[in-house]
């Protein structure tokens, strides 16, 4: 499903396979940072309800782990918006290279049926 967000993207150049595999690769990681967060704010929630000060105690762990985890999914998400506005920036490269005038429009007309 990943891979159909981007199946537009790029100009068909032998590098887009590539930016598609690093972008699936990345959505991935984040899925599972995510899971384990997931997994991680329902044991935080357990021993917070459970009252026990050992539990309590553990949760200081839990919730800095929690953290570093989401300070990891901002950073792969920022990798990903600088990826992706490299691999439009080449692919509207491409499209100046082929085939645009000089005020960015195509050298294609459209024609309405009547």
């Amino acid at each position: 499903m990943e891979g159909d967000i981007f199946s537009g993207l790029g100009n068909g150049a032998p590098g887009d396979g590539k930016v598609l595999q690093t972008f699936n690769k990345s959505f991935g990681q984040v899925q599972d940072i995510l899971d384990q967060n997931r997994v991680l704010i329902n044991e935080i929630n357990q021993n917070h309800e459970s009252k026990v000060p050992d539990n309590l105690s553990r949760n200081v762990g839990l919730i800095r782990e929690l953290n570093n985890n989401i300070r990891r999914v901002v950073n792969l998400y920022a990798d990903l918006s600088s990826s992706f506005t490299r691999s439009v920036e080449s692919s509207s490269e491409g499209e100046l290279a082929g085939g645009l005038s000089s005020d960015g429009k195509g050298s294609q007309k459209r024609y309405r049926s009547g």
